[in-house]
């Protein structure tokens, strides 16, 4: 998959605002995309004339707004994920590193399907919103907000379906981890080089080659997801779930049985072509903000450009600079009050 570079210039803080607001602007900038993905998986009435009729559809019903549904839990979901994430795959990293600090490629990815397992189960609950309150018509609304919709899904269906369909995200990390390690295996043939001299475009095309195969292998697991996360008896229409069951085994069944195997990977367009603008939006915000923290910590002249300050040396973290910049500060200032008083 594709990730964000540590810079150590920045500090935990400062890295954890810039891929949070980057996450937040690209996810609400692809949201129509995701919007239409999602209602295809489940199999509402807005996406059976095709991708293209979809977003007529739900504008025609809904409008504008319809496009954004679920954006604000989709947007509020990511920080915890984000921290839960990154917390468990450094564990698990620092477990499986050698005497050299070494680990594998397949170990790496093994160690990311673990850690977004572990993320997924924190923040399920706020996912099956996110499906609810996107399948639902805005203009005749089940549910009013986030905290209305867990409160009233817990209440009428009890806490277990806030983690409905939750084993399929560990049953997908299976494919899912096996699609990004049959990537970043073949880069080098790909390329024709090792990746060590890849350049950032190269990584940027890697990581979106390695989330289209690997969401692709997966996507059935999360078809079935989605449908689990969505059919409720207290909805009308059942939630607009185009098949009924009971169980995950019984879903796969039915899906297809009445409509196809092929309808496993329903909403498969609209999640390709959500990719290259997600994490081009994603690194091009990362970058911008990254650029800002650089310049309030002074390691560059301007938020507009990566020229490095001179005199500055890059290798020191931000608060190894600071403290540097105060003892020089406070050395100027002794000498200076030096001259002062021999000058009496």
């Amino acid at each position: 998959m594709a990730s964000i570079k540590k810079d150590n210039r920045l500090t935990r803080s400062q890295s954890f605002l810039c891929v949070g607001f980057s996450g937040i602007f690209s996810k609400t900038v692809t949201s129509p995309l995701e919007v239409v993905k999602i209602k295809s998986q489940v199999g509402t009435f807005h996406c059976k004339r095709g991708f293209w009729q979809s977003f007529l559809l739900i504008y025609q019903n809904e409008g504008l707004r319809g496009f954004w549904k679920g954006n604000l839990v989709s947007c509020l979901r990511l920080f915890p994920y984000s921290a839960v994430h990154l917390t468990t795959y450094r564990k698990i990293v620092h477990l499986h590193m050698d005497e050299l600090g070494f680990i594998s490629q397949w170990r790496a990815i093994f160690a990311g399907g673990l850690a977004g397992v572990a993320a997924a189960l924190v923040t399920y609950p706020l996912e099956v919103a996110e499906t609810r309150l996107i399948i639902q018509n805005c203009r005749e609304p089940t549910y009013v907000g986030v905290i209305h919709t867990l409160s009233k899904i817990s209440r009428s269906e009890g806490l277990l379906a806030l983690y409905r369909g939750f084993s399929l995200t560990v049953l997908g990390a299976f494919p899912f981890s096996v699609g990004c390690y049959a990537v970043y295996m073949n880069l080098d043939k790909l390329w024709q080089e090792p990746p060590s001299r890849f350049s950032p475009l190269q990584n940027f095309i890697n990581g979106c080659l390695a989330a289209g195969v690997a969401q692709t292998l997966s996507y059935p697991f999360e078809t079935v997801k989605r449908k689990m996360q969505a059919q409720s008896s207290r909805l009308p229409h059942f939630g607009g779930v185009d098949v009924h069951f009971n169980g995950v085994i019984d879903c796969f069944i039915q899906v297809v049985r009445n409509k196809g195997i092929l309808s496993l990977w329903n909403g498969l367009t609209a999640n390709t072509i959500k990719i290259v603008p997600y994490f081009g939006l994603l690194f091009t915000c990362f970058e911008m903000c990254k650029q800002v923290c650089l310049y309030r910590n002074g390691y560059i002249i301007s938020p507009l450009s990566y020229k490095l300050a001179p005199g500055v040396d890059q290798s020191l973290g931000p608060y190894e600079l600071q403290e540097v910049k105060r003892y020089l500060k406070n050395r100027n200032f002794g000498s200076g009050e030096s001259s002062f008083g021999n000058r009496w």
